[in-house]
């Protein structure tokens, strides 16, 4: 899962923003430091959709630099969106999986290392299946 952010120089550092999201804002010293802050920034405005349950934004902006979440970020992010589109809640989802409440929680938090199988049941569990692909870097 890829959005693009633009850098622009701000009085001696490298401001950040995505285009796609308004509240992804971030700074760097230099555009090293700023292209490594900017993950974070992407993941932090994306947990507050997941959050407040909002359907994530399309990404129409694709110029600029590409940041990439981490393989298990996206797959949370994919899971949280179908739920959306199948209209389940996290206690139904509890219900089908067979867990305790803060198992789900856990599942849709980007900073809970989760273990990826969790991730596909609980995927399996709103009909979906997760699907795994790799690209030259």
């Amino acid at each position: 899962m890829t959005y693009f952010a633009t850098f622009e120089n701000d009085e001696g550092t490298v401001l950040v923003r995505f285009p796609d999201l308004p509240g992804a804002i971030t700074y760097g010293v230099n555009e090293a430091d700023a292209k490594a802050r900017a993950r974070d920034a992407l993941t932090t405005a994306l947990e507050m959709y997941v959050e407040s349950r909002k359907p994530l934004p399309v990404v129409k902006f694709t110029a600029g630099h590409p940041i990439t979440l981490r393989g298990l970020e996206s797959a949370k992010i994919l899971l949280h969106e179908a739920m959306r589109e199948k209209r389940v809640t996290k206690a139904m989802l509890t219900k089908r999986l067979g867990v305790h409440p803060p198992q789900v929680d856990r599942l849709l938090d980007f900073r809970h290392a989760s273990r990826l199988d969790a991730v596909e049941d609980a995927l399996a569990a709103v009909g979906k299946k997760l699907i795994v692909n790799i690209e030259a870097a």
